[in-house]
């Protein structure tokens, strides 16, 4: 297993608790010449690519917890250009070597936004359905080739690392602590509780797996029912 980060202190430590043969690596999944030496490095190492992950994420301090109409422009691109411009970038470049393999998996991650409106959320819910529009696009151009696309939908995971952040400039705007908003959210599930990163990780391990090999173009939805599809 290949893991990669933009920081490379983090991806250490993930993979110190992985263990086995995993290693790691500081990558920045916007830069293309930084992406390919490393997928060049796998290949060399492993002479193939099976499954690409990407979980890009960017720091929500502006860009959340604003309304719309006060907005800076420059704030509500950013997470469209980011999320669609590291997706697209990952995407291509192992592609082309599982086009080469003729197989392989490609695995996406977005939110909720992506398929409901909710207030104070900026540009990330188009950026969110962009991700989920690329990934059904670039199944529709992979199958013939023995390649999956294949998306994850999570909805607010409690135990992830940067969900307090967000979580508290929502709390912030609405003038309540990030542990209410947290319950105003998961109570809008069937649940009425939140998914959890392992629940996220399991269906992961599914969806790349052969047990999956009918399911591609489309984003599986973890929301625990907070978003009907």
């Amino acid at each position: 297993m290949f893991l990669a980060g933009r920081t490379i202190a983090g991806v250490e430590a993930v993979a110190r608790d992985i263990g086995g043969t995993t290693e790691a690596a500081e990558v920045d999944a916007l830069d293309e010449r930084v992406i390919e030496k490393h997928l060049k490095s796998v290949i060399d190492k492993v002479g193939r690519i099976d499954i690409s992950f990407n979980a890009v994420g960017i720091p929500n301090t502006k860009l959340q917890g604003v309304a719309l109409s006060d907005l800076d422009v420059e704030q509500f691109s950013l997470p469209i250009a980011t999320y669609t411009k590291s997706y697209f970038l990952t995407s291509r470049l192992a592609a082309r070597q599982m086009i080469k393999q003729k197989s392989g998996v490609i695995m996406t991650v977005t939110s909720i936004p992506s398929r409901t409106g909710i207030p104070l959320m900026g540009g990330v819910g188009p950026a969110m359905s962009a991700v989920e529009s690329l990934t059904r696009g670039l199944s529709a151009e992979l199958a013939p080739h023995g390649i999956r696309v294949v998306g994850l939908r999570p909805q607010g995971m409690p135990d992830s690392g940067t969900i307090r952040e967000v979580f508290g400039l929502h709390a912030n705007a609405w003038g309540i602590s990030w542990e209410q908003f947290q319950e105003l959210i998961a109570s809008r599930t069937h649940a009425r509780r939140l998914s959890s990163l392992a629940e996220m990780a399991n269906m992961a391990v599914l969806a790349a797996s052969d047990q999956a090999s009918g399911l591609t173009g489309t984003t599986v939805n973890l929301s625990l029912g907070g978003v009907d599809d």
